[in-house]
Parts: C-alpha cells; sequence; structure tokens
C-alpha cells in the first residue's frame, strides 16, 4: 500500500492546480522571484536548473521531474548558474495575460523558433555546415565553440584535415588544419520564409500591407502617423526593419542611424552531374582570415558560391546599385573554386546576382530606441548576412521594448540597442 499524506491533504481540501506562468531558456539566465505568502509550487519540464533560496548558504541543483514547494515567505532565485546576474521575474512576466516567457542565450532561442516552425510546415535544408581551419589558432577557437555549442545542446564536432574528404570528397585540404562541423545546419528559403511568417501574422488577425512606400513620419500623441504612397498609417509603435534602407527610414523621424550597405555577389555553379553526396555549407573565413570562399548544395546538380570577404570602399545606394555580379568577381570567384574543389565534374558558372549587407561599425545588429526617451521607436537592423539567422531573436527583443519597454528576454541584449557609443560611422 501507497502512504501519500500530501495528497489526502490536496483531496481534503479540495485543491485545485493553477499554472499562473512558465518559461523556457537557454544559455545563461537567471530569474528572481519575490516571496509569496501562498504555497509556491515549480517543476522542472526538462533540462535542469539551480535554485538558490533566501536565507539558504548555498543553491540547490534541480533536474528533470524535480518539483519545489515553498511554504514560507521567501525570495528565491532561478538560474543556469548561480553566478549570473538575474532579471526580474515581474518585469519578465509583466502584460496582459503573460503567463509564458522565453529568456536566455539568443542563438538557442532562434534555433527553437526555427524547430517550432519546420514543425509547423516551414522548410529547412539540413546539409549541415563546415567551417574551415588554416591555422591551429583557429582550430582552438573552433574546439571552444564545439563546447559552447554542447552546452546549448547543440551538436558540432571538430574535423582534422585527413578527414576533410569524408565530408567533402572533392576538396583539397592543402593548407588547411581542418575545420569544425555542424551536422544539424543549413539553409532556408527567405521568400518561403517571409510568406510563412505572414501566414502566421494573418492566422492571429494581424494584417499585412505590401507595396506601401513610406513618404514620411510625423509624431502625435501616444504614437505616430507614417505617410505612405497608399496613405497614412497611425501607429502607436514603429519598428524600422528596413535593412539597407534603415538610414534613410530613420532620417524620416529626423534621427540619424549609421548603418553601411556593403553590396555581396553570388554565382550559381552548374555540374554535370549530381555529386552524388549532399555538398555541405563550407566557409574558408574565420575572423576576417581566409579567402572568404564559400559554397554549398542548392538542388542536384546545382551549387551555389560566393566570396564573402569584400572590399568595401563606400556605402552602396540600395536605390541605385548594380544587381549584377562583375565579370571579375567571376573570374576570382573561379580560380578560388578550383584551388578549393579542383575536381567538380564539368564546373561551370551560371548566373550571377549582387544583394546588399546592412552592416554596422562594429558588426553587430542594432536592436533598440536610438533615443532612449522614446522607446516606442525601435530599430531592428545591420545583421549583416545574419538577418535570417538572427531573425527570430532580433524579433523577440524588439518586441520586448516595445511591450516592456527593455529586452527582458534575453540578458545582455539591451548592448545590443544604437547607443551614442555604438552608433557610430564606419563599416
Amino acid at each position: 500500500m501507497t502512504v501519500d499524506p500530501f495528497s489526502d491533504v490536496l483531496t481534503l481540501t479540495n485543491a485545485e492546480a493553477v499554472v499562473t506562468g512558465g518559461f523556457t531558456a537557454g544559455g545563461p539566465w537567471a530569474i528572481s522571484f519575490p516571496g509569496r505568502d501562498k504555497i509556491k509550487f515549480f517543476a522542472v519540464v526538462k533540462g535542469s536548473c539551480w535554485v538558490t533560496l533566501e536565507g539558504e548558504p548555498k543553491p540547490f541543483r534541480f533536474e528533470t521531474g524535480d518539483v519545489g514547494l515553498l511554504a514560507a515567505r521567501r525570495s528565491f532565485v532561478l538560474a543556469s548558474d548561480p553566478s549570473v546576474p538575474p532579471v526580474d521575474a515581474m518585469s519578465l512576466f509583466t502584460g496582459a495575460g503573460r503567463t509564458l516567457a522565453t529568456l536566455g542565450d539568443g542563438s538557442e532561442f532562434a534555433l527553437r523558433r526555427f524547430r517550432q516552425w519546420e514543425g509547423e510546415g516551414l522548410r529547412f535544408n539540413h546539409i549541415g555546415y563546415l567551417r574551415l581551419a588554416r591555422t591551429q589558432a583557429q582550430m582552438a577557437l573552433f574546439a571552444k565553440s564545439v563546447e559552447i555549442q554542447g552546452e546549448a545542446g547543440l551538436r558540432s564536432r571538430l574535423v582534422r584535415a585527413n578527414e576533410l574528404r569524408d565530408l567533402v570528397p572533392h576538396i583539397n585540404p592543402d593548407g588547411l588544419e581542418g575545420g569544425l562541423f555542424g551536422p544539424d545546419n543549413g539553409f532556408l528559403d527567405p521568400h518561403e520564409m517571409c510568406n510563412f511568417l505572414a501566414g502566421i501574422v494573418r492566422a492571429k488577425g494581424g494584417e499585412i500591407r505590401q507595396y506601401r512606400k513610406l513618404l514620411g513620419a510625423e509624431r502625435r500623441p501616444g504614437g505616430y502617423t507614417l505617410e505612405t504612397s497608399h496613405g497614412p498609417v497611425d501607429a502607436d509603435a514603429v519598428v524600422n526593419a528596413g535593412g539597407a534602407w534603415a538610414p534613410q527610414v530613420a532620417a524620416l523621424f529626423g534621427q540619424r542611424l549609421h548603418i553601411w550597405p556593403e553590396r555581396h555577389e553570388a554565382v550559381v555553379i552548374h555540374l554535370d552531374a549530381p555529386l552524388g553526396y549532399t555538398m555541405p555549407m563550407v566557409m574558408d573565413l574565420v575572423n576576417g582570415e581566409g579567402s572568404g570562399l564559400n559554397f554549398r548544395h542548392e538542388k542536384p546538380g546545382e551549387l551555389i558560391a560566393e566570396i564573402h570577404k569584400v572590399n568595401s570602399t563606400a556605402p552602396e545606394d540600395p536605390d541605385n546599385y548594380n544587381d549584377q555580379c562583375e565579370e571579375q568577381s567571376k573570374v576570382d570567384l573561379a580560380e578560388l573554386l578550383l584551388e578549393r574543389v579542383p575536381d567538380l565534374p564539368g564546373a561551370r558558372l551560371g548566373r550571377g546576382w549582387a544583394g546588399l549587407y546592412p552592416v554596422t561599425a562594429d558588426h553587430r545588429p542594432f536592436v533598440g530606441p536610438i533615443d532612449v526617451s522614446e522607446p516606442a521607436l525601435i530599430t531592428a537592423a545591420g545583421a549583416g548576412g545574419y538577418g535570417i539567422q538572427l531573425a527570430p531573436v532580433i524579433g523577440q527583443i524588439a518586441a520586448d521594448w516595445v511591450l516592456q519597454g527593455a529586452p527582458v528576454s534575453v540578458p545582455g541584449s539591451q548592448s545590443l540597442a544604437p547607443s551614442a557609443e555604438r552608433n557610430i560611422p564606419g563599416h
């Protein structure tokens, strides 16, 4: 016979379970909860955390399935590590109907969001990502990356030079020390992603107004009036996610935003026959060192390649730039491909094109208000060539600024705001 006095007491008192809040977290995170005059339960559904309880000299470790019960009025902190400065729970869960929150490392948040979207129908091509190392120092950086990714639950491993052909049979390993390989990485189609997200917005009752050029902006009590090519739009808050056009948008509000539109080119590589394996994304660039060559599978018999490393001497005008790949760029790309993958079957250059990377002076995105006294006017731009990868976390941080007045979901992300120290010329 199983004796469970606590369950008997709950049954006797007709106690009802009520979920008052919950959260998911990744990377370094911590939340402080105030003391309450009611019984407090919390449970670890997945993963683990540390619990630091007011009045106790040492924290407690909680694993998946552990449940805590707090009967006294004592504050406590839940954290990935006891040394992480906590976010106040009241600010995290503030908002009408807000009982669930996400916080922690931005990259892990983004990956969780992409996995959720993939489960809902967004097509993600998991071809893997191989980053090449030319020096032992770069391999040491990769080893640290493997450790960090492992702590976040992500798969990656070091690959020695003599193992590179196990992943890319056509690669020439001369001059390489090895690489870093993430088997679960890949790519998606930006157009498909935009349509997918637009469907979510519309399903929730939102409206998307396309083909409306922003002509002007006026501040009004409690918000803004945006003048567009199809009439005015009233808004309580504005998020400037204009990419290479973000400085022009900021100027309509009388603000100065320093983002450098940097031109990048890409070319399709046609093959006489499919390779017999899926070419992962391959990148020869680590902290500015390397050729900048990168290439990947696009479809059977077709690759996409580019030189990620460019010498940009002036910012491009997004309304008037060459969107075609220049002939000299094709020659440079062909030479690098012949050096790194010399035996691709019948490889020949196909169509090419160019696009713009919006780059900031410190190569980190701007997310937050330019003027802290105007928290309803948020910038979300300057992610360079990593806009899609960072989109989920950038969107969450921007939403936090609008709804909470601070980026409460990702501790430390306030440093991404376009402050006077960061919003400076250069790239």
